[in-house]
């Protein structure tokens, strides 16, 4: 393992760079199962979901019908701008369609049992997304229904978001292995999952957090433990600091979320004066690598977490990572439903590679994490 800055690469994934079919034709071993958690994925899944997406976002014509007459159903407890809108579009754009339900007014499982709501859902949908306050909502769910189940954010994992941030690291950089990642602030459910995330790609994440504000230690220890025994990539580093000035000396990219999330509105007083070091500025910026580049998950409370100088600079990817959202959920989808190509971007015909079927229930092997 490496310590030296990581340079940009001239080899950095070009979005109209040709798209080798190897993902493809390799076996599909997302099919039928949930995400619920980055805990759900393998790194050879990771890289599964890192490939398609790339082809998605290449050469989206080779998918518009991937998922037609598919339908997705959205149960969101949260508000939500790009979940929303990325799953929304992502599906339509490949031939099937979405249903959005709003349960801000009452939650899951209080008019009936998730139970009799999964076994209801799956007669009529093939995927549900679930954005909800708690994590065991969406397990809960996965545990009953027999389509596949998709964490669009719970309060201690965010796996969509963590992905399309590694797939936006990807287009900038190239290969992850050995990239110095920092994510200054809350060690909340964006932290969660860039952590896990992070260990199956071989990139070194610091995360830098106040005492008390850190990640939960089963996180920790599971992204060390990834990290540690990684078999398929090389083995990057997981530590956890409270300087934030340790954390970002030198980094390739720096990462930060709101200091308040949604359901804690009572402590923001109290977190706006803990986290007031953990601002995101140009001299923190200035620590880091010269190519460093900035990440926040969105939406930002400019002047907290962020400076609009940042925000706004040639540094941030912010929207490049709300783009990404769509590219790497429509990834996903087509990998749970078990839908491909028939044909590459040359026209000639993909062997082992079918159109979409309705494939056997597997359940997820960690998603009680």
């Amino acid at each position: 393992m490496t310590t030296k800055s990581y340079a940009m690469k001239s080899s950095a994934i070009a979005q109209d760079a040709p798209i080798s079919v190897a993902a493809a034709k390799r076996q599909n071993t997302l099919a039928g199962r949930d995400l619920c958690s980055i805990r759900d994925l393998s790194a050879a899944d990771v890289r599964l979901i890192l490939d398609t997406a790339h082809a998605v976002k290449a050469h989206p014509e080779l998918y518009w019908h991937a998922l037609s007459a598919k339908q997705l159903a959205m149960f969101f407890e949260k508000d939500s701008l790009r979940t929303r809108m990325t799953f929304e579009t992502g599906i339509n754009t490949l031939g099937g369609s979405a249903i959005f339900i709003d349960q801000k007014g009452s939650r899951l499982g209080e008019r009936e049992t998730l139970a009799d709501v999964a076994h209801n859902l799956e007669r009529w949908i093939d995927v549900i997304v679930l954005r909800t306050f708690s994590h065991e909502t969406i397990t809960e769910m996965a545990r009953y229904a027999r389509v596949p189940v998709v964490n669009a954010l719970s309060d201690i994992e965010h796996p969509c978001q963590a992905l399309a941030d590694i797939f936006t690291l990807e287009e900038r950089f190239g290969d992850l292995r050995g990239l110095r990642l920092a994510y200054v602030g809350d060690g909340n459910n964006v932290a969660h999952s860039l952590l896990l995330t992070a260990a199956l790609t071989g990139a070194s994440i610091t995360l830098a957090s106040p005492k008390d504000y850190g990640p939960k230690p089963e996180f920790l220890a599971a992204a060390e433990a990834l990290a540690a025994g990684a078999e398929e990539v090389p083995a990057g580093t997981v530590t956890c600091v409270t300087d934030p000035s340790e954390a970002v000396a030198g980094a390739d990219a720096i990462y930060t979320d709101q200091w308040t999330s949604m359901g804690q509105e009572n402590e923001a007083d109290l977190r706006q004066q803990i986290f007031a070091s953990y601002q995101v500025n140009s001299q923190m910026m200035s620590l880091a690598a010269p190519h460093a580049a900035f990440m926040h998950c969105l939406p930002a409370r400019r002047g907290n977490e962020v400076t609009d100088e940042v925000m706004d600079s040639a540094q941030s990817v912010v929207f490049d990572q709300a783009e990404n959202r769509m590219h790497a959920q429509k990834a996903i989808l087509l990998l749970l439903l078990d839908a491909a190509p028939l044909t590459d971007i040359s026209g000639s015909r993909l062997e082992g590679v079918r159109p979409f079927n309705r494939v056997p229930r597997k359940r997820s092997t960690h998603s009680s994490f």
